[in-house]
């Protein structure tokens, strides 16, 4: 449930930071005063004794799997020579045989040093240590997801068993806590398979209270949010009217910041009218008084209508457009549970809105494909956002076992245990912005303020942490060191000739 109130400080929505006073830019995005010149958090420090211990899982899983998202040279890997015979030539869908059969995650292992530059400075025997103790951990891993493609329950429930025994959500090193949440979800995966049927279950209050903990300590949610905003913004210029429809609400932490800016324009506050989507009733009535709240504080003429649907399930007649309305959609994608529904659905429904702007923030990670797919693509991109949460929070910080355990396990179960066409029964689209461009949606590029904003969130954090800012192709996206994890994107259906 939310904290109260969103509250307004010097006529601004604090969302970042509780202690912090905003202004608001030009451009609209909201700027600490202290932003031209970031102090380092007292808890971001060096990945070293007791922290992170190898925080370059994700190079490790890039190496090993022959990942698609990579773009440097397949020989060579943090500047040491790299066995590429060992790799599938294949990418992700060689064969289960192939896997079994091959020894690339020991031959790549050895010819790489376990960690980061930071644990590379540590001592040699905790090298050594770490170096044996990783190399076994993954290797175990990838057989077992082998084992679990393949049916063979009886021994991936072995290898399970032996994995729970070598791995640890709480461990120092971010290469144990990876394989611990992935050593759950498949153990989940294995008992549904015994048991003939998975039926997940979505705890609202514990997943949003780790999404404001990751909203606080990472770039991801606010990177999300304010490039979205400003799209909205830039497509809803000058317009009297206003029909929001976001496609997962949640809490609606993204809405108070640009209800401020629309308030404060120059021409007077348009009428916005707002359609929440959602997986619980009570959740979105909360939701909606909370942002009828705020609206009126500001004294903005507002209406929530929450549907307690997935998008895909909702008749085009639950959400009539009203005369004279400009109409954007907003779609931030998430694992933590299938939140459209028949995406085929879904994309009949934004075809029958016809908005003037859908803003999209997708995650760099397929969905789709099967088990083995979906495990070297979601091993890949949790490594990195695991290593990037290492980087900058000490091992036993309250808010990052919060967001670990309280979303990213969750995506993970939801991705191993629960996805896949064979056990939902729904088709799932491999990329968003593909299918729209299908479609005929047209993409609108990514403006220069949109890239400011990012850049400016990316300034609270320390360069040292990692996080990067990528565009190209009319989307921005953001990374951790050369890993692409959230893409922003903007759509407008095709002007009639």
């Amino acid at each position: 449930m939310m904290k109260g109130d969103f509250e307004v400080v010097h006529g601004a929505i604090n969302l970042v930071q509780p202690s912090e006073t905003w202004d608001y830019t030009p451009a609209g995005f909201p700027v600490p005063h202290h932003i031209s010149n970031p102090p380092t958090s007292p808890t971001a420090r060096p990945v070293l004794d007791g922290h992170c211990t190898n925080t370059d899982l994700s190079d490790l899983i890039m190496e090993q799997v022959a990942s698609p998202f990579s773009e440097a040279s397949p020989s060579t890997t943090n500047g040491f020579p790299m066995d590429t015979s060992a790799l599938p030539t294949d990418n992700i869908t060689t064969s289960p045989d192939e896997y079994r059969s091959r020894k690339a995650p020991r031959r790549v292992y050895e010819r790489t040093v376990c960690g980061s530059g930071e644990s590379r400075s540590s001592s040699k025997s905790l090298a050594e240590r770490d170096h044996e103790h990783g190399l076994n951990m993954i290797t175990l891993l990838l057989e077992c997801a082998v084992a679990i493609s393949t049916e063979n329950l009886p021994q991936a429930n072995r290898m399970l068993l032996e994995l729970t025994q070598m791995a640890s959500p709480y461990s120092a090193s971010c290469a144990e806590r990876v394989v611990a949440y992935f050593t759950k979800a498949m153990a989940s995966r294995v008992m549904n398979s015994w048991l003939g049927f998975c039926s997940p279950l979505v705890p609202h209050k514990s997943i949003l209270s780790a999404f404001q903990a990751f909203n606080n300590i990472s770039p991801f949610i606010k990177f999300a949010h304010f490039t979205a905003n400003q799209a909205i913004l830039e497509a809803l210029h000058q317009k009297e009217r206003v029909h929001i429809i976001d496609l997962d609400i949640m809490q609606g932490l993204q809405w108070p910041a640009l209800f401020h800016i629309l308030a404060t324009r120059a021409d007077g506050p348009p009428h916005v009218r707002m359609t929440g989507l959602g997986t619980s009733m009570a959740m979105l009535e909360e939701t909606g008084r909370q942002l009828s709240n705020f609206a009126r504080r500001l004294g903005m003429s507002f209406e929530f209508h929450p549907i307690a649907k997935r998008a895909g399930d909702v008749d085009p007649s639950m959400v009539p457009s009203q005369r004279g309305e400009a109409v954007a959609v907003h779609w931030l994608q998430h694992a933590l549970y299938d939140a459209t529904g028949p995406d085929r659905n879904t994309m009949r429904l934004l075809e029958l809105l016809a908005p003037r702007v859908i803003t999209l923030v997708e995650q760099e990670m397929a969905h789709t494909g099967s088990f083995l797919d979906r495990f070297v693509e979601s091993l890949h991109y949790y490594s990195a956002v695991f290593d990037s949460l290492g980087m900058s929070l000490p091992f036993d910080n309250p808010g990052r076992h919060r967001v670990e355990h309280g979303l990213l396990s969750r995506e993970i179960n939801n991705i191993l245990a629960i996805g896949g066409p064979a056990r939902s029964g729904e088709e799932k689209f491999v990329s968003w912005r593909m299918e729209l461009a299908c479609r005929g949606f047209v993409q609108m590029p990514m403006s220069g303020n949109s890239m400011a904003q990012a850049q400016l969130i990316l300034n609270m954090f320390p360069p040292s942490l990692g996080y990067t800012i990528f565009q190209g192709d009319g989307t921005l996206r953001l990374g951790w060191k050369e890993t692409r994890l959230y893409t922003a994107s903007a759509w407008t259906t095709r002007p009639t000739r």
